[in-house]
């Protein structure tokens, strides 16, 4: 009897299981906002906010609809804003903004935290503006830091752009920013004006330095605090943002939101920069930080429908979210494309956090997956699978591939073993290394197939990519 009605469930589980497989693919619809930076407002939807006055809303994370596209006739955030943000760009001696950040602070309304630049320089400003809705009109309340004048020192003081807004679990509010010259910096704020809170001196009011010197190519800072590890996740981007240049998304992590963070191997990040004397010296940072993707492609099989190559360039520039309802994490990026010159889009992953408590995130963009156990017969098979080491590469890693055998063995261009346990837990080794994180299913939108997908990572905070051939023979 026990036997029969073991029979039944795996019937139904089978059953479940293929009516999940051909659940509907979603339509993606993609947006070009650079540098973009998550808030959820109070409707739900989600609003991102990038570079030249640039954003857009999704009610999915899916779908996504431009409300804003450039800091002149396009710019619907900022009524003449040319004129309201004077100040700043003069002084910056440009027409046009770089990263911003929203939050919504203690009075209910919307702060936009934008930033000017030269761009060859420093000479940088960054200030405030404030509106009722997200999508605004935003009214500027004003500057209040600036880089770049004469005798400051760009290789120990930070560049005044890439401002992350957030609130600690404590409620105090922070800000964190700063690009390449001297490093990453971080700002106690006042929740009821919007502005960094009085008396801070330290570093001639520049706030604490978090990481960075010598003009390290390390920038666009943002914190995210996770209640599952009680940690404060510190996100940030090596390299540069063009399509040869390297861009890849690193974090580290501390128990407090102004540090001191530290990387996989314990190392202290504020040890993390370049050699006194140099200018984007990567060989000197480069070891520092968990690194959770580069440039990167999973090469075509014979089995593909789609034979097009679609290889991912400088992935980076990233905001993050946590949805308390859901328990979720999101990773929200742009990212260029080999074959495509310097034309970017806006691509959301979703994130789970391994048993070390390091984020490890999938390797497909998110189409509303949710993270499921899958049953033993499709976890095995062949797999297409990314090492993206710790480098900063400036062209994208390519897949290899492995087979998952039932005896849990792995074989093909990586030798080794696996296992994933009745929760998803995923541990591997491959040529000696061992690797810890999640096995799940998500979307291979290039195919339009539903897949098994792993990722993981080893000990050093190198991540480790694998998605099943969609059509394996």
């Amino acid at each position: 009897m026990v036997g029969l009605l073991l029979a039944l469930l795996g019937l139904m589980m089978g059953s479940a299981w293929a009516e999940e497989t051909e659940k509907p693919v979603p339509k993606f619809k993609d947006v070009s906002v650079h540098d973009p930076s998550v808030i959820r407002a109070e409707d739900g939807a989600y609003y991102i906010f990038g570079s030249h006055m640039a954003a857009a809303k999704s009610t999915d994370l899916i779908q996504w609809k431009m409300i804003s596209k450039d800091a002149g006739s396009g710019c619907t955030l900022v009524e003449n804003v040319q004129e309201q943000m004077k100040e700043a760009l003069q002084y910056a001696r440009t027409t046009t903004f770089w990263a911003p950040d929203v939050q919504r602070l203690n009075d209910g309304r919307y702060y936009l935290y934008y930033c000017t630049c030269k761009g060859d320089s420093p000479l940088s400003m960054l200030g405030v503006a404030a509106s009722g809705s997200p999508e605004g009109p935003y009214e500027n309340l004003g500057v209040f830091l600036k880089s770049g004048y004469a005798g400051y020192d760009a290789a120990s003081l930070p560049n005044v752009v890439d401002p992350c807004v957030f609130f600690d679990r404590e409620g105090r509010l922070w800000m964190v920013y700063g690009s390449y010259s001297g490093g990453i910096f971080i700002l106690e704020m006042n929740p009821e004006t919007g502005f960094p809170l009085e008396n801070q001196t330290e570093n001639r009011g520049y706030g604490k330095k978090l990481l960075g010197k010598n003009h390290a190519r390390i920038e666009g800072p943002y914190i995210l605090y996770s209640p599952d590890t009680e940690y404060y996740y510190l996100f940030l981007s090596f390299g540069g943002l063009g399509a040869e240049d390297g861009y890849n998304i690193r974090v580290c992590r501390s128990r407090y939101p102004d540090g001191p963070y530290e990387d996989a191997l314990g190392q202290q990040m504020i040890n993390c920069g370049g050699r006194p004397g140099t200018f984007f010296n990567d060989p000197d940072y480069e070891g520092y930080g968990v690194k959770l993707m580069g440039g990167y492609c999973f090469e075509n099989l014979a089995s593909d429908e789609n034979q097009f190559r679609l290889a991912y360039r400088s992935p980076g520039h990233n905001s993050a979210y946590y949805d308390e309802e859901t328990g979720r994490y999101f990773l929200i990026f742009h990212t260029r494309f080999a074959g495509s010159g310097e034309s970017f889009k806006v691509r959301v992953h979703q994130m789970f956090m391994n048993e070390e408590g390091w984020p490890v995130v999938l390797p497909q963009r998110y189409a509303g997956e949710a993270r499921e156990t899958l049953p033993p017969e499709r976890q095995t098979g062949l797999y297409k699978v990314i090492l993206h080491g710790r480098d900063i590469n400036k062209t994208e890693h390519t897949s290899q591939t492995v087979t998952l055998l039932e005896n849990g063995q792995v074989t093909g261009d990586l030798q080794g073993s696996w296992q994933c346990d009745e929760n998803g837990v995923f541990r591997c080794e491959l040529d000696g290394v061992g690797y810890t994180g999640v096995m799940t299913r998500a979307l291979d939108s290039k195919e339009n197939v539903w897949v098994a997908c792993f990722t993981a990572l080893d000990e050093t905070g190198a991540a480790l990519w694998g998605s099943h051939a969609a059509h394996e023979n």
